[in-house]
């Protein structure tokens, strides 16, 4: 009997022990990508575009590396968009969210070679991950009740944050900008009212918060430098949209008043819209798109200031720290939301010069000032720093926190083996399983460090172990200065809970989707129609 084919020629299908080794490689190949990032010792990657060589990226980030890297592989594509969750979710934990599914996934494939069907697998490490959510909640710590020990917190969470990142030669400067950016912003936080600029020279410890909105832009031609209790009009509308635009054709005439007749006419159109705009009573005028010389002249005589050519981000975040609507068209007798500022004034940063926005209605607005050597530490650092506000945004909203240094996972390891030491059947593999991958993620920070990680690891381990009694409280993790077992209390050493909480859900989440697929049809291309 002959088989009957049902996909198009050219499509493929792999079923069973293929799909799944497809899905193994591929996430595994992808875990070994970024691990070497992982911890204060990682190292960076560069990345370059394959069509434009001067597009150069430089970063131990792990949203920013998996973000640039073009996969063919379906699970290798699962753990790219898991990490680009965690990024969106908590703003930290993006590598290890990734090396931590990786190593699931390492453990289920030794399993599987040993007959175990993936839904037992998949069971076990669900009875795990509750065991090992249940142990974090228990080991976090709360001091909310104590400002002083809460700013010590929050200074902790930002200085482990970045002493992974390119700024952790100066983490205590940064640490301090980042937790005073987030605490500017009373109870309700948002990370957006926080803007970054970037001025290459200088070095990074020059870097500062400025207490205000700084725009990349300057004022126009023979307008004042400095205004006091402004009235922003910010628009997104084209000054020159009066102008005759027909491109490719041609206007013959023999009169040469016809040409001056049509300039006329469209000063005039101008001058009304310049018009429209002053009667709204702003003396600052911001907008999207060019103002051209004709109204920058018109807005001179009229004592308003003109800002041109602002960007689309630059003009909203005016808009929601000032109070003032987005203008698109302008109507007679229309009544124009504006935005209000105390002080308007043009200041020098470096060798450029920036227009700083100071007493806005809304709290917590502020700029980041970042100086450095090159334009990839400027963005290398924005990265870091936005990671950092990210996690002290989330550690305003949940004040609790664990240890760092691999501390936490060795306590939650330890708990997933004593529940999978009294549990039954093919289950307690996946489960020990499970632990042995979270004992793991210390072992790539001893790697990554050049340590000896089987010995170091192993102390670590005992020492957890002598400490058995005191299940969730040991405070023991890893000195990757000294290379030894350190206090992670004393070392200051902690994490926001969201991103431990954050980094096992999605990563046994996206660990149980591969798993459970046995099939994978990838379509025929598309083929090209003859002419």
């Amino acid at each position: 009997m002959s088989v009957i084919p049902i996909l198009n020629e050219g499509a493929s299908e792999e079923r069973q022990e293929n799909a799944r080794m497809s899905n193994f490689v591929g996430a595994i190949a992808i875990k070994d990508l970024v691990k070497t990032t992982l911890g204060p010792k990682g190292m960076d990657k560069i990345m370059q575009s394959t069509t434009n060589t001067n597009d150069v990226t430089i970063t131990n980030d792990g949203a920013t590396i998996l973000k640039n890297v073009a996969a063919d592989n379906a699970a290798a594509k699962i753990l790219i968009n898991v990490s680009m969750t965690q990024d969106s979710e908590v703003g930290d934990g993006t590598t290890s969210v990734v090396v931590f599914t990786g190593e699931l996934l390492a453990e289920a494939e030794k399993l599987i070679n040993k007959n175990i069907h993936p839904q037992t697998i998949i069971m076990g490490y669900r009875k795990a991950q509750k065991v090992a959510i249940e142990t974090l909640q228990k080991c976090a710590r709360d001091n909310s009740h104590e400002q002083s020990k809460l700013m010590d917190d929050l200074m902790n969470i930002a200085k482990t944050t970045l002493s992974s990142k390119i700024l952790s030669q100066d983490k205590d400067h940064f640490a301090k900008i980042a937790v005073d950016a987030i605490l500017r912003q009373g109870k309700d936080v948002n990370v957006d009212r926080i803007s970054f600029i970037k001025k290459v020279g200088g070095t990074l410890t020059d870097s500062y918060l400025d207490e205000g909105y700084i725009l990349s832009k300057s004022m126009g031609v023979g307008q004042p430098r400095r205004i006091e209790n402004a009235r922003i009009m910010i628009a997104n509308t084209a000054m020159d949209a009066d102008k005759v635009k027909i491109y490719g054709a041609k206007v013959k005439t023999s009169n040469m008043q016809n040409v001056i007749d049509l300039e006329k006419a469209e000063k005039d159109r101008m001058a009304r819209k310049v018009e429209l705009i002053c009667d709204s009573k702003c003396n600052v005028f911001i907008n999207r798109l060019l103002i051209y010389n004709y109204p920058e002249q018109l807005f001179t005589q009229k004592g308003v200031v003109s800002i041109e050519h602002a960007e689309f981000d630059g003009i909203e975040h005016l808009a929601a720290i000032t109070g003032a609507e987005i203008v698109s068209e302008f109507r007679e007798g229309a009544d124009y939301r504006l935005g209000t500022c105390k002080l308007i004034e043009e200041v020098i940063i470096g060798e450029d010069r920036v227009i700083r926005f100071s007493g806005l209605p809304k709290a917590g607005a502020s700029t980041i000032v970042l100086r450095g050597a090159n334009q990839h530490v400027l963005d290398e650092a924005e990265r870091s720093l936005h990671d950092a506000l990210c996690v002290l945004q989330q550690a305003i909203r949940d004040h609790r926190v664990v240890y760092g240094g691999g501390c936490t996972e060795m306590i939650m390891a330890q708990a997933v083996d004593d529940v999978a030491n009294l549990t039954q059947g093919k289950q307690q593999l996946a489960m020990l399983g499970f632990s042995t991958a979270l004992r793991q993620m210390p072992t790539h920070l001893c790697d990554n460090a050049g340590l000896d990680s089987h010995e170091v690891v192993s102390k670590l381990r005992a020492a957890h172990f002598a400490e058995k009694e005191k299940l969730g409280e040991c405070p023991l993790g890893l000195n990757l200065e000294k290379g030894e077992v350190g206090s992670m209390e004393k070392l200051g050493i902690v994490e926001s809970i969201s991103v431990k909480n954050a980094m096992i859900n999605s990563a046994c989440e996206a660990t149980e989707l591969i798993l459970r697929v046995d099939t994978i049809l990838t379509s025929a291309p598309r083929q090209r129609r003859e002419e």
